[in-house]
């Protein structure tokens, strides 16, 4: 594809991120991600100290490329997390939910690269100046846990605000996603939805098979009255929490509704009572493939459009 500060702060091939799904982002796929020249991540948010160490090692096994772990610093389970992750020397941790500054000696000490997830300019600068490496932006289009700005008005103001490489998630699941994200000014982009379906993750067939089914429009968002919103696909589940949500529920009451809601769709398959995390990006995929495939595709997907938007250029030059 192409060389970018990202592929080259981090040695990687492709300037292309897994996103640290809970529950979705396994050994299996980290590895296969970052074997395929991009930055595969573990999604730590439902792992202790113990079970997130089992799975540093299973994907040691499977890989000797550089990977990462993403830690939603809100959970209590964190200050556990970020201790693991020095003591494994981690290449990569992303970060979410919280601000990684009381942890970024550490990190820094142990050659760990920070890069935080944020939903908007002010909390990019105040990160920047924590000693961030590089920024994740990501747009209102993805799935799970989301902010309110869209991933083409947010990119480009977050590159401006900030020095350090940005990459662009939120609604990316293509070659043309990627080339549009470099355009913006992004260094790279981060993809969540698109690697859910490929032979490596090892979510339940029928998680899988909503998110194929899964059209433009499918997507709702949940919780906005809690001020944690979460893009899903709509549901059975997703239709009660969004009822009860109008009708004035707590969000004490709301957590009850959702509580181990992910688990049940993500290991159990029950994509009624389940909570199906996807982004808007669902209606553009129509098949699982491996991810040597889709990586292979997202190269070829980018230099046609570069190609064509080159033969643009010439065209309007010749003029």
């Amino acid at each position: 594809m192409v060389s970018t500060r990202i592929t080259e702060l981090l040695g990687i091939k492709y300037p292309v991120f897994q996103g640290g799904m809970a529950w979705v982002s396994t050994a299996p796929l980290v590895a296969a991600v970052s074997n395929a020249g991009g930055l595969g991540i573990i999604g730590a948010g439902p792992l202790n100290s113990d079970s997130l160490i089992a799975e540093i090692k299973k994907v040691k096994a499977l890989t000797s490329k550089p990977f990462g772990v993403n830690i939603m610093l809100m959970m209590p389970s964190a200050p556990d997390l970020v201790t693991v992750c020095i003591s494994e020397k981690i290449p990569v941790v992303t970060t979410g939910a919280g601000n990684p500054g009381p942890y970024m000696k550490a990190f820094k000490d142990a050659g760990t690269k920070v890069i935080p997830v944020v939903s908007a300019v002010s909390l990019a600068k105040r990160l920047e100046r924590a000693g961030a490496d590089a920024i994740i932006a990501e747009g209102s289009e993805s799935g799970g846990h989301i902010g309110e700005i869209s991933t083409m008005v947010l990119i480009p103001q977050v590159v401006d605000a900030v020095s350090v490489p940005v990459i662009a998630a939120g609604g990316i699941g293509d070659g043309r996603g990627i080339l549009a994200s470099l355009a913006l000014g992004a260094h790279g982009v981060q993809m969540g939805t698109r690697f859910i379906l490929t032979s490596e993750c090892a979510v339940h067939e029928n998680y899988k098979k909503f998110v194929l089914d899964a059209k433009d429009r499918d997507t709702v968002i949940t919780g906005m009255s809690t001020g944690h919103p979460v893009r899903v696909i709509r549901n059975k589940l997703a239709k009660i929490y969004l009822e009860r949500e109008k009708s004035g529920a707590t969000p004490q009451e709301l957590d009850q509704i959702a509580s181990g809601s992910m688990r049940k769709s993500v290991l159990d398959g029950d994509t009624d009572n389940g909570s199906v995390m996807a982004g808007q990006i669902c209606g553009m995929l129509d098949s699982v493939e491996t991810t040597a495939d889709i990586f292979a595709k997202l190269e070829k997907e980018f230099f046609s459009v570069f190609s064509k938007l080159s033969e643009l250029t010439k065209f309007h030059n010749s003029k």
